[in-house]
């Protein structure tokens, strides 16, 4: 082997570590650890398990109950698989459309809404599956305006907040290209590396494809080949897979190609006036869409059949999925979050998902006042805090509780992610945080759920931990429908599992790196608890009867 491959080596065994890659899909659950499947739903104090004491709150508190309510919980998602085995009889249907008729037949605007809708694709059945970031669009659209500008003295005073803007998001802009190409640069480097490699080994073996095991048979070999061997085997140690290359490459060419592209724009095919929140009759049925890889697993979580022996135990069983596919590869659009919450309140969704957000909201008067409505009409929203490991007190993650006017409707849960072990690793090392914006935690590390095409998989992220959050709020309202969302929420506060004085690892902090307490990353310093939520809401209830009758 050359010096130059074998300088490489060691270069990218630095450079390169796979194992925090997405897991693959697999057809059966079995497939995946069997300490990984269903963790959210266990008990801290009996399984050791930082789960949600979903399992112990059917055995001890519903067993031989009935539900009173059918619990509508609205997925704005990438759109969800509504056709996966474990989601049967689970999806929400318009009883008041008639399917397939082309015709609006109850008169929202929404032609044949069926199971919810499309707020991203056009009437001639085109989808947007990837988008730019919403700075790249706001760039886009200031960059005519400003390009030429010296200096601030130029600037108008009135537009001044638009250019401090500009010059924020041409900044990003500029950084987030150099990093993406930079990224794909080196992973062309590392797959001629990898190839290179592989030859040598191949060589030594006089064959065309070889095995780990084959690798681990290689004894008494030149230099070369034991630095092959070894430098491979380290890398199937930690996960690597052509496929994972593949699928890295081919994310970091979206990022350069279309998420940060200023020429790039899909919405075109749907035409509408994006800063117009009453140009709101657009979009499509089509409820899948081409990427249904994010929002079916979010489903799942919340409520795939449970104890059908095919695949994971969702925490809800008593629910319907109302599906919105309005977020795309890349962010979403204020004004598809807002009608999507709209549709969802006037169409009679009770629980709101939303697990998506972003860094910029240039029309969050839209979102606002949606959730202002939300709030007015009963409905609780569940916004998953987001996987930056940001302090979200000092950063902003859109959307968000607090309104422009700085009052914040009582409604809302932002939820972080914890892990499997309720020990120093207890938060995602990627979750956001924050005392005062961050409501609660729950599972959101290493959750196996649905794929699309009645596949299984294993996904990380605080868009998995909010339908934990979700899947409790729709349990305990299918039992105590007469909850107001506000008391609701409440309930799913007080009765957390109580983990303030747990010393953890702050996100996106180093190993070795000094503990804070567990209080200081949310308002509850807890964990949601749907057993401790049931006793609570059975005691809210009994003594709302008790004041009614001594009335």
């Amino acid at each position: 082997m050359k010096d130059r491959v074998l300088v490489n080596l060691l270069l990218f065994n630095l450079l390169f570590s796979f194992s925090a890659l997405a897991q693959n899909q697999q057809s059966s659950v079995k497939a995946f650890p069997e300490k990984n499947i269903n963790w959210y739903n266990a008990d801290l104090k009996e399984d050791k398990i930082a789960g949600v004491s979903v399992n112990k709150a059917y055995k001890l508190l519903l067993q031989g109950k009935k539900t009173r309510k059918t619990v509508i919980v609205a997925i704005i998602d990438s759109g969800v698989d509504i056709d996966h085995e474990d989601l049967k009889g689970r999806i929400w249907v318009n009883e008041k459309e008639i399917p397939g008729n082309g015709i609006d037949d109850d008169g929202n605007g929404y032609v044949d809404d069926i199971h919810g809708w499309g707020f991203l694709g056009s009437d001639k059945g085109k989808n947007i599956e990837t988008e730019t970031y919403e700075f790249v669009r706001i760039f886009r659209k200031y960059d005519p305006v400003y390009n030429n500008i010296k200096s601030e003295a130029e600037v108008p005073a009135d537009q001044m907040k638009d250019y401090k803007l500009y010059l924020k998001v041409k900044a990003k802009h500029e950084a987030e290209v150099a990093e993406q190409t930079k990224l794909n640069d080196a992973l062309k480097k590392f797959e001629k590396v990898f190839t290179d490699v592989e030859k040598v080994v191949l060589t030594h073996l006089g064959t065309s494809t070889y095995t780990v095991d084959d690798l681990k048979e290689i004894t008494n070999a030149s230099r070369s080949v034991s630095y092959a061997r070894d430098w491979l085997l380290d890398r199937y140690k930690q996960g690597f897979s052509r496929e994972e290359l593949e699928s890295m490459k081919k994310r970091t060419e979206t990022q350069l190609k279309e998420n940060l592209n200023l020429s790039y724009n899909p919405r075109v095919i749907i035409g509408d006036d994006i800063e117009n929140i009453n140009d709101s009759i657009y979009g499509n049925n089509d409820v899948k869409g081409p990427r249904a890889d994010h929002g079916t697993p979010v489903s799942g979580v919340i409520g795939a059949i449970r104890g059908n022996g095919t695949g994971i135990d969702g925490i809800a069983e008593d629910v319907r999925f109302m599906v919105l596919r309005a977020v795309p590869n890349g962010d979403e659009y204020d004004k598809d979050i807002a009608l999507a919450i709209r549709y969802a309140v006037n169409n009679g969704a009770n629980v709101i998902n939303m697990s998506f957000g972003k860094e910029f909201s240039p029309q969050k008067k839209f979102v606002d006042d949606a959730i202002r409505y939300a709030e007015e009409h009963n409905v609780l929203l569940v916004h998953a805090a987001g996987n930056s490991a940001y302090n979200i007190d000092d950063i902003i993650h859109y959307p968000s509780r607090t309104c422009n006017d700085g009052n914040m409707v009582n409604n809302w849960l932002e939820v972080g992610a914890n892990s499997i072990k309720a020990n120093k690793t207890l938060c995602a090392s990627f979750s956001n945080y924050g005392k005062n914006n961050v409501s609660l935690f729950a599972p959101g590390v290493d959750i196996v759920s649905l794929a699309e095409e009645n596949m299984y998989t294993m996904v990380n992220g605080t868009s998995f931990a909010g339908p934990v959050v979700t899947g409790v709020a729709a349990l305990i309202w299918s039992y105590y429908p007469e909850l107001t969302a506000i008391e609701l929420r409440d309930i799913l506060l007080n009765s957390c599992t109580d983990l303030n004085k747990k010393k953890v690892l702050i996100p996106g902090g180093k190993a070795d790196a000094s503990k804070v307490s567990f209080s200081s990353l949310s308002s509850t310093g807890g964990i949601v608890n749907a057993y401790q939520a049931l006793l609570m809401a059975e005691k809210i209830v009994n003594e709302k009867k008790k004041a009614v009758i001594e009335q």
